[in-house]
């Protein structure tokens, strides 16, 4: 019974020391990622690369999940608003959802989703097959051509693209809340000049920004250490399933203590 317990102490030290360990690999690789983007010179090819990649080629699911969220939201909101004839804050709701929570939150999963998921999987392939090795073998620095682009790309086109979703979600508040179900144009609109203000859009922004580091952050990592998770197809796909899930749901941890601690 002794050797059981001691056994059950022995492992339980084990796991934690090996999640410390991981916590601080991942701590140092941020660091190094926040240095290497402030040492010139910066390879402004491969970020406009991975600009078009992060967000131009995302700009269609973002367009499409924008119009649908804002539009049930019009379709929700006003028959709940109607039942208290409140329906004139049709516009403020959706506006307010949008620009402070669901924008953001909605935007970075399904970046994760596009964009987070071929980074891990790109940069893990580079790591299994010594591409990356035979980088650092030539005297030059993976992180400026790996990370350090992907890291800008993202904190540059989360924010872009959440203005997207924002715009288009509400239009399809609109579309929903006026045009279908016969919410008043007028009220739509000015209700919302009066309750949004600059302090709701900066929320917005400041938010998709720390989800940009957070997707880049995550999917980097997750691909730059693919032969932690092993090697092969195997470790690939296990890395680029690890890189989602925890991207995720960092962004809807950190999301909500953005929300309760800093706004």
């Amino acid at each position: 019974m002794d050797n059981f317990f001691i056994g059950l102490v022995r492992n339980l030290g084990a796991k934690t020391l090996l999640v410390l360990r991981r916590m601080g690999i991942m701590g140092i690789f941020l660091t190094k990622a926040f240095v290497y983007c402030f040492v010139p010179p910066i390879k402004f090819s491969l970020l406009l690369k991975q600009i078009h990649f992060i967000g131009l080629q995302s700009t269609l699911v973002i367009f499409l999940t924008g119009s649908f969220t804002g539009m049930v939201l019009g379709l929700q909101g006003f028959y709940t608003l109607n039942r208290f004839g409140s329906d004139a804050f049709l516009g403020p709701m959706v506006a307010l959802s949008l620009i402070k929570e669901m924008g953001p939150v909605i935007s970075g999963l399904m970046v994760t989703g596009r964009a987070g998921s071929a980074i891990t999987a790109e940069i893990g392939i580079m790591r299994i097959s010594e591409q990356i090795d035979a980088i650092e073998m030539m005297g030059l620095n993976p992180f400026r051509y790996l990370v350090v682009p992907k890291f800008l790309a993202g904190v540059i086109a989360l924010p872009l693209l959440t203005g997207i979703f924002d715009v288009v979600g509400i239009l399809g508040g609109y579309l929903v809340g006026v045009k279908l179900l016969g919410s008043n144009a007028g009220t739509y609109f000015g209700e919302m000049i009066n309750y949004v203000d600059m302090d709701n859009v900066l929320e917005g922004i400041y938010k998709s920004i720390s989800f940009g580091v957070i997707i880049t952050w995550i999917c980097c990592y997750k691909g730059y250490y693919t032969g932690t998770w092993g090697w092969g197809a195997e470790g690939v796909s296990k890395a680029t399933t690890q890189a989602v899930v925890m991207a995720s749901v960092l962004i809807l941890v950190w999301d909500y203590f953005m929300t309760s601690i800093l706004f």
